[in-house]
């Protein structure tokens, strides 16, 4: 029940990716005025989860969830009467608290299950991220035979719906449950947000940030590119779009249940490689060459067709469910007694994203007049999160096993004994 309000909430939450492209047309935005309403619910949803993780953990997760639900299905309501940039923004804001469903989600499922399973069980909560998919599927050709107002409505009465059928049919947690019987009260507001002070935490934050804020970033974005790049029909882009959505969400689970067999750190290391990779092959924009040859110049395009595109985006979206999974893999362990604040503040940092990137590669559209621009500047992320992740693993071995740092500089060749002079 869980990963079903999860995805209402989500494809409540991601709406804009479908409807602000008809909404940008119709009231003539800019590229950046359009990454600024789409990313609007992505700010409210982010800056909200850290509040709503720790109020989940002191009221329960079940009824905080439910707040949550009918109130971003009233404001999606709303949306569908704005006439105005302004009052879409402002409906906007309401939406987003979709977003922060998934702090209270995570404080309240992973209470259920013991350390060793909670890979798993965040990651199949997290598989509703599909909810994007559904988004993208399913909006674009309910907007072009109903009309976006229509898009809004539907999506905001399943979202109280399934509010409605989450509380009724779910139970509370079980600490909740102990602590309401034996009378003890919630524990303090400053021992819940401690652990925020530790830069590991901010460095989880990062990793977040890039493989859910890119994530939730390019399901927003990607309708608006797949028509200004490759001009295809909407109905189409979304169904692209969801297909890279599918992949950056079913995967999810696997991810968590990897971590659980191998290792978050490992699945990590995975993910980033490759993610790494992916982004650099999206990043080369379109470029015709003339080379002076042997009878002439010879003159070639070297472009990325639709097919490839998509490949290497749907493998970009796998490997960023396994690194979505792995990191809120180490929250658990490392804070069991402060998911709630911890899983708050790291599903901020990456919602932020989802709301910062978005405006920025509307910017990077107008200041460089370049389409790949935004896998430019995901590349420059995930490198560096790469490069933090290992130096911070590298620093933590050496302070748990000094000797390392007296290894030699070749350590194959420790024991090869120095030739004598003269012996060739």
């Amino acid at each position: 029940m869980s990963t079903l309000a999860f995805a209402a909430c989500i494809a409540v939450w991601t709406i804009f990716s479908i409807i602000g492209v008809r909404i940008k047309q119709d009231l003539g935005l800019s590229d950046t005025q359009f990454g600024l309403l789409a990313g609007t619910p992505i700010l409210t949803g982010s800056l909200s989860r850290v509040a709503l993780g720790v109020l989940a953990d002191r009221f329960g997760g079940r009824l905080v969830k439910l707040v949550i639900m009918l109130t971003a299905g009233v404001s999606a309501i709303g949306l569908s009467y704005a006439t105005t940039y302004a009052h879409m923004l402002l409906a906007a804001l309401g939406l987003g608290l979709a977003g922060g469903a998934f702090a209270a989600g995570v404080a309240y499922v992973s209470k259920f299950y013991p350390p060793q399973r909670q890979g798993a069980v965040l990651g199949i909560y997290g598989a509703g991220n599909v909810g994007a998919a559904v988004t993208n599927f399913g909006a674009p050709f309910v907007m072009t035979a109903m009309g976006w107002p229509t898009v809004a409505r539907i999506w905001a009465v399943a979202l109280i719906l399934a509010g409605l059928a989450f509380f009724f049919i779910s139970k509370d947690e079980p600490q909740l449950a102990q602590r309401r019987a034996a009378k003890t009260p919630p524990p303090s507001l400053l021992a819940q947000f401690a652990p925020l002070k530790r830069l590991q935490v901010w460095r989880f934050s990062l990793y977040y940030f890039f493989h859910y804020g890119a994530f939730v970033a390019l399901a927003l974005w990607l309708p608006r590119y797949l028509v200004g790049v490759y001009q295809v029909d909407i109905k189409v882009a979304g169904v692209l779009a969801a297909a890279f959505s599918l992949s950056a969400a079913g995967f999810r689970i696997f991810g968590g249940w990897l971590s659980d067999r191998i290792g978050a750190r490992s699945v990590m290391y995975a993910a980033f490689g490759a993610a790494v990779v992916g982004a650099f092959v999206l990043s080369y924009p379109a470029t015709s060459y003339v080379v002076d040859g042997i009878d002439g110049p010879i003159a070639f395009r070297i472009a990325t067709p639709l097919p490839v595109f998509m490949t290497v985006l749907v493998i970009l979206g796998f490997f960023m469910s396994l690194g979505m999974a792995a990191v809120f893999k180490h929250i658990p362990v490392y804070y069991p007694q402060e998911i709630g604040a911890v899983g708050g503040l790291v599903g901020m940092i990456g919602g932020l994203g989802g709301f910062v990137l978005p405006l920025a590669f509307g910017m990077m559209n107008d200041l460089t007049h370049i389409w790949t621009s935004c896998f430019m500047l995901l590349f420059a992320l995930v490198a560096t999160a790469l490069a933090w992740m290992h130096l911070a693993i590298r620093r933590m071995e050496r302070a748990k096993t000094p000797e390392l740092g007296q290894l030699p500089a070749l350590p194959e060749m420790a024991n090869l004994e120095r030739p004598e002079r003269g012996r060739r």
